[in-house]
Formats: structure tokens, sequence, C-alpha cells
């Protein structure tokens, strides 16, 4: 049963999952470079901080943390041997039919839309930057969840900018426009936390 008492306030679930993926080695950069190639050839005057911004609100989102959350414990944890099998071995190999991983981060990415899941679809299939280093494991460790889960964000984030595109072409304008702090333009509505 639900428990009001035990409620985690949101500043300390985006700070955990924020610092859940700086202990896995992906920056918000890293990410937002993703960003920025799937984005740069169709928005003038996009840069790397438009990008960069467009992560942050993502992770932002309670459903985005969660999955971070769970996805990167369960990486950690078959690092130290502690899934039962078959469990540990399916995670550690990244076995091909486990579909687990990519449907915890699709789950996130329904939050944005059909351009995030098909940008989803496309950034799991062609592994674009840091995606690339954590599925082909050049670091150490598992990251059987992390690589989708970093896709998702990512996939989230370029909806956001394509979305905020939109808002722009009506209004005649361009991402030269705005500054970095307005590509999230929801944090402008009075009464909105984010």
């Amino acid at each position: 049963m639900f428990d009001k008492t035990k409620v985690v306030p949101s500043d300390v679930v985006t700070k955990a999952a924020k610092e859940a993926l700086e202990r896995r080695g992906v920056t918000i950069e890293a990410i937002a470079k993703i960003v920025y190639e799937m984005q740069a050839p169709y928005n003038d005057g996009l840069e790397l901080a438009h990008c960069t911004e467009s992560v942050e609100s993502v992770l932002k989102k309670r459903e985005v943390q969660h999955a971070l959350l769970v996805g990167i414990e369960l990486d950690v944890l078959a690092e130290k041997n502690m899934l039962s099998e078959p469990l540990q071995q399916i995670v550690t190999s990244d076995e091909g039919l486990f579909g687990v991983d990519e449907t915890i981060a699709l789950g996130a990415v329904f939050t944005y839309g059909s351009i995030a899941v098909t940008t989803f679809g496309h950034l799991d299939k062609n592994k674009i930057g840091v995606i690339n280093d954590l599925d082909t494991k050049k670091g150490i460790g598992v990251h059987t969840f992390l690589d989708d889960l970093v896709a998702s964000v990512a996939a989230c984030a370029s909806s956001r900018i394509a979305h905020r595109t939109r808002d722009l072409e009506e209004q005649g304008e361009t991402f030269r426009s705005i500054p970095p702090e307005e590509t999230a333009p929801e944090t402008d509505i009075d009464g909105a936390k984010y």
C-alpha cells in the first residue's frame, strides 16, 4: 500500500539518477552530443548547449529517472555476480533475445511521443557515440541496460528539440534566435517546477 510518509522528493531522485550516470562514466555532455548529431541537420543555429539543456530537462522526468535507477542497479548487480542464474548469465552476456533492457528504456521513451520512439529505434540499431562505447564494452563492466537507457534519454531529448523546432518555426524563429535556457519553454509556465 502506498505510504505518503515515505515519498522521495523529486530533487533527491533527480540527483540520484544523475549520479548513477556519472558513476557509470556517462556525462550529460556525451548524451547531448548524440542529440546534437541527431538534430543539427534539421535545426538552424542549434548548439550543443541547447541539446545539453534538453537532456537536463529529460533527466527531471520521473519515468526516465526510475528507468535509469533500476537498469543501472541491475547492471551493477550483474557485475558483482549478485543475480540469480540463469538471469546472471543472460544479463552479463547481454543475450540477443533478452529484451527487458530495451523494454525498460522504451517505457521511458513513450513519455516523449512517436518521434522519441522512432529515434530510440534508430539509436538502438546504430549505436551512436557513447551508446556504442557502452554496447561494445570498451570500458569495464556490464552495460546491458545502460546503453539502452542512454539511447532513451538521447531520444527523448531529441524529440524535445524537434517539438521546440516546430514552436520556433511558427514564430518565424530558429534555435539561433533563442538562448539555451529557452530550449525548455515549459519552465516559464506559472506554477511549473520544471
